[in-house]
């Protein structure tokens, strides 16, 4: 600590509306931040298992399984670094007659790791949208628990789940190109020190995505639902935050600045082009929203989903309420 300023370890994923922070272009009143750049799946597994840094980017899942068990070291901000349409990653083998979600049933799929808050989406919405549902799948795991998040919050698979583990020497993605898996839940490659897959995928002429039209199945379930996936959330240590409250609020805006700075670039194109007057009212209204705006305001819906699956799929013996989990000066943003 140094005179009024405190300084905080924080670690980032490498993102767009993050980049800010970590490059110094933005700050935090009343804070020095020292920044790591860490591969998200890493990042997590350092922050549950060791608590390396004071700030970081946290799997909302993780985050709450974390909760539910009594460990509450961590505080979060409604703050959302990444956001996908996650069950449109679903890749399947070609020749294991896989046409639609329900094919999935009784096939071998595999996942990074069952906890982590992209395959819970997958999960909630292959069952609330196509019926099927988890224990109708045998599951096979990358993650062991040495290196995952599930390893450091007590992970057990859910009752009347099948769930096994990968063998170190192979990967979800030697298993897939051997046809050892069906398909697989989410495919990830970056190099980090917790995912092991290499294989180009993309390359494999075997395998292809569940939804051939991906884009066409995120409008079909964005305009159904409404609802923009989260799965990273920010955390501050507890202990500084009950030490320091103002924390919370003044890291806030540093995070909406970063994401403000990031978007602005974009957004003078956007007004540019709006301005020719190529599109009507309507689209100018749509492009105007932020679907991925931060605030509890704007994402507790889908925060609550996180909720509900967790506890639907096994993963929390009761509901974690989000105000719980949340900074209390954020519930109202």
């Amino acid at each position: 600590m140094s005179g009024d300023t405190i300084t905080l370890s924080i670690a980032l994923s490498d993102n767009e509306r993050t980049r800010p922070l970590a490059q110094g272009r933005v700050h935090a009143q009343g804070v020095k931040l020292i920044p790591t750049v860490v591969h998200p799946s890493e990042m997590f597994w350092r922050q549950l298992k060791y608590g390396d840094f004071d700030v970081s980017e946290m799997s909302l899942s993780s985050l709450f399984i974390a909760a539910s068990r009594g460990d509450r070291d961590w505080v979060a901000l409604p703050v959302y670094t990444s956001r996908q349409f996650f069950h449109t990653n679903i890749l399947v083998r070609t020749d294991r007659g896989i046409e639609r979600p329900e094919d999935l049933r009784g096939k071998r799929i595999g996942v990074p790791e069952y906890q982590q808050t992209a395959a819970l989406w997958s999960r909630g919405i292959l069952e609330h949208e196509f019926g099927v549902a988890a224990r109708e799948i045998e599951w096979f795991m990358e993650r062991g628990p040495e290196k995952s998040h599930g390893g450091a919050t007590g992970f057990r698979p859910p009752e009347g789940v099948r769930l096994n583990q990968i063998p170190a020497a192979t990967n979800i993605g030697e298993m897939l190109v051997n046809g050892e898996l069906d398909g697989t839940l989410l495919y990830l490659t970056a190099r980090n020190l917790v995912d092991r897959s290499t294989i180009d995928i993309s390359k494999v002429e075997t395998v292809r995505p569940l939804f051939a039209n991906k884009l066409a199945e995120t409008r079909r379930f964005y305009a159904k639902t409404g609802i923009y996936p989260i799965n990273h959330t920010v955390v501050i240590r507890r202990s500084l935050y009950e030490q320091h409250p103002w924390l919370a609020l003044n890291l806030y805006h540093a995070f909406v600045d970063a994401k403000n700075e990031a978007e602005r670039d974009t957004a003078e194109g956007l007004r540019a082009f709006l301005d020719t007057g190529l599109i009507d009212a309507s689209a100018q209204q749509a492009l105007a929203q932020d679907p991925k705006a931060y605030g509890m305001k704007a994402s507790r819906p889908v925060v609550e989903h996180v909720a509900q699956f967790l506890y639907e799929q096994g993963l929390t013996a009761q509901r974690v309420e989000v105000d719980e989990v949340f900074a209390k000066s954020t519930l109202d943003l």
